[in-house]
């Protein structure tokens, strides 16, 4: 755990050279006052670029699905935002209701956690996966013949039949298909995926991955994947940021992660996931709970549940700064302890 740590305001990412399709820049965003404690996001700075997969993982309540929703400009009401969330180049939060809904038609695009709070179960499964093309004026022969496309390249089976049918007619696994499907629609840049397998058996959740990243990499798209399963962001992601009570605490590629963490959230998340390994040590579960909205604690957020913690930790806020080949908000971070 060596490292050279660069001192001052260093919110720089290490992102590939490709202008990125995601650009959320010192994003704080604050509830009206009396409401939380603390910002649900406090400057927050991530970067997607065009065919990358990145991960953003954490605890309930770190602030994960609030970050990935700014991105659609789905703000909680009355919501004081600073900062940017670029996507494509066009800043979100300034956008007019007009300008977001082309951009959410065109541009970017959510997978949520649970397909059947996506859709309208009133409304056949066709009206869903061509309401996008509709409003951008694509004709209705046009947009049900580039549906009826997307179907099948999801995996559904006699996709123009599905069309015309209700999604209380499909499993959950086939209708995640049909959200990932009508998400494509519109070939956007960037895909937002927010826990898109929670709700899902372990064979369809590996099912709906290969799919979700097959398509992204032959459409070169961006890709945004929201999880708090370390071993599922290993195993598909390029980099991963790590939340915490709002903020990131460490980012770097996702084999440097793994292999060594800088900050001790990361290593706690690490030693919380099974192994079947030959003598692998037994899951060991991060001592106390989460920093609620509620609560505002001086200096580090992660301070009274890590074992590594000093005076310094309980009294200063860490800086989110460089250490070896990616970022860590870990006074501790250079000093070598075994996390």
């Amino acid at each position: 755990m060596t490292g050279t740590t660069t001192t001052g305001t260093t919110m720089t990412d290490h992102s590939p050279s490709a202008a990125p399709v995601l650009e959320i820049d010192r994003l704080t965003l604050r509830l009206p006052e009396g409401q939380a404690a603390r910002p649900l996001l406090d400057g927050v700075t991530l970067t997607v670029a065009p065919g990358e997969t990145v991960g953003l993982v954490g605890e309930s309540g770190s602030g994960k699905s609030v970050a990935c929703r700014t991105v659609l400009g789905l703000l909680p009401a009355r919501a004081r935002t600073t900062g940017q969330v670029r996507v494509a180049g066009q800043d979100v939060l300034t956008l007019d209701r007009g300008a977001l809904a082309d951009l959410r038609a065109r541009k970017a695009a959510m997978v949520f956690q649970d397909p059947r709070a996506s859709v309208n179960p009133l409304r056949r499964v066709g009206d869903f996966v061509t309401e996008g093309l509709r409003a951008a004026g694509t004709p209705a022969a046009k947009a049900t013949a580039r549906a009826a496309e997307l179907l099948e390249a999801v995996g559904i089976r006699d996709p123009r039949g599905a069309l015309r049918r209700y999604p209380h007619e499909f499993s959950g696994g086939m209708l995640q298909r049909v959200v990932i499907a009508a998400a494509l629609a519109g070939d956007p840049a960037l895909i937002v995926a927010d826990e898109p397998t929670t709700a899902l058996d372990v064979t369809t959740q590996a099912e709906i991955i290969a799919i979700l990243t097959r398509l992204q990499a032959e459409r070169g798209t961006g890709l945004l994947f929201v999880t708090h399963d370390l071993e599922l962001a290993a195993a598909i992601c390029d980099r991963v940021y790590v939340m915490y009570a709002g903020r990131i605490v460490e980012t770097r590629t996702t084999t440097e992660l793994f292999d060594r963490p800088r900050h001790p959230y990361t290593a706690g998340l690490l030693s919380c996931t099974p192994r079947i390994d030959p003598g692998a040590p037994a899951p060991r579960p991060i001592e106390g709970r989460p920093v609620s909205v509620a609560e505002a604690p001086p200096g580090c957020a992660f301070a009274a549940r890590c074992a590594h913690a000093v005076a310094r930790c309980t009294d200063e806020v860490p800086a989110l700064v460089a250490h070896g080949d990616g970022l860590a908000a870990c006074h501790r971070a250079d000093e070598g302890i075994q996390l």
